[in-house]
């Protein structure tokens, strides 16, 4: 049976338990035991699936974990890391070596990796912003075998084409990484759309409560099957606490996401009638840029939206710290409203003039929008503006 979103966020992966809970119990053991040398050796040589050691993954919370994590991006499989730049980094260090092209804005965590740490270990990064897509395909006849991108991007809300990067990447023989943080499996299906791979950081809309740190790699068996060793080794396996409290935070997704693009859309839409507003950037209003691709390649356009306060950085700074409702912190997806202002937080590593070449003015403000009444976070935004 061809199960809905909703039905998997709730039920896939989830264990029989001999107690009868209905959710898989969280399994806190480091080691597990065998009957006989034989039955040990089935599971350490992949004869047999099993529980073995935690640090390892095969632990049947985090195992469960991740046959959800699967089934939400439609995925043969998903390994769980203890946080998003986790994921990325055992990504970037199997499929990446022979260079990465990174398009368009990016967490910047995720630019300081590509153009700082690999490199001291000879991978090379490339990076491209939107109006230079077309030379992609010269990166590509280089060599670089990975293209990684966010869609819609942080903060810009920029979107990329999936469809037809990965059809250019993949005539090139290399593959395609999406980071699905901002849009959720709830709004985008990137692996359906050509995708190779799907980072999150659950840590934001998976997550969703602000409560956990953690993150995802999902795609084929085969192309995921060399990353299971860099985060063995590496040390960067969710902890099966963890694991047990992101299963029951996906499990309210779908209801969580919807929630927050209506919101979103809302609060968009009035804040591109304030006059102390310059101009919204929302992948859901008919003038943003992207606007139809976005109908063509998302289902709900998402609860992340950026506004430019009219005058400077320190006008928008002032708007924020006068905003009640709305939390002045990082990070997003959460149930509860936040601002951040890019140039003080997480574009603050980018010389000014970077910032700029990338469109990220000092006088925008990002908010995420969480679960409170659309009037209410209009009616913060407007006594913050006036």
């Amino acid at each position: 049976m061809n199960e809905g979103l909703s039905t998997r966020c709730v039920h896939a992966g989830e264990l029989d338990d001999a107690h009868g809970s209905p959710h898989t119990p969280i399994y806190t053991t480091t080691t597990f035991k065998f009957p006989s040398t034989a039955d040990l050796l089935d599971v350490v040589d992949g004869r047999k699936s099993g529980s073995l050691y935690t640090r390892y993954g095969l632990n049947p919370t985090i195992a469960s974990l991740e046959q959800k994590l699967a089934s939400l991006e439609d995925a043969e499989a998903a390994w769980a890391f203890c946080s998003g730049m986790a994921a990325e980094t055992a990504l970037f260090l199997t499929h990446g070596r022979e260079g990465i092209v990174c398009l368009g804005d990016a967490y910047g965590g995720t630019l300081e990796l590509i153009s700082s740490q690999l490199p001291l270990l000879g991978i090379p990064g490339h990076f491209l912003i939107g109006q230079e897509l077309g030379r992609l395909d010269d990166l590509l006849s280089q060599g670089a075998k990975l293209v990684f991108f966010e869609t819609p991007t942080n903060p810009t809300l920029e979107l990329f084409d999936i469809h037809a990067i990965a059809a250019m990447c993949h005539r090139h023989g290399a593959r395609v990484a999406i980071d699905n943080t901002f849009a959720s499996p709830v709004n985008q299906p990137p692996l359906a759309l050509g995708a190779d791979f799907v980072v999150h950081s659950c840590t934001k809309y998976l997550g969703g409560h602000s409560d956990l740190t953690a993150g995802a790699l999902m795609g084929s068996k085969e192309l995921l099957a060399p990353v299971w060793n860099w985060r063995k080794n590496l040390g960067s396996m969710i902890a099966p606490e963890i694991a047990a409290l992101l299963a029951r935070s996906i499990r309210t997704l779908p209801v969580r996401v919807r929630q927050q693009n209506a919101s979103a859309q809302a609060v968009a839409e009035a804040m591109a009638k304030h006059p102390g507003v310059a101009r919204v950037l929302y992948p859901g209003l008919p003038d943003f840029p992207g606007h139809d691709l976005a109908k063509k390649q998302m289902s709900g356009f998402g609860g992340m939206l950026t506004i430019e306060v009219k005058g400077t950085g320190e006008d928008a700074t002032r708007v924020a710290d006068r905003l009640k409702l709305f939390a002045l912190a990082p990070s997003l997806g959460g149930v509860e409203s936040l601002v951040t202002q890019p140039c003080t937080t997480t574009h603050h590593g980018l010389a000014p003039e970077e910032r700029a070449r990338r469109g990220i003015s000092d006088a925008m403000l990002r908010l995420s929008i969480g679960l409170e009444d659309a009037d209410d976070l209009i009616a913060d935004l407007n006594q913050a503006l006036g």
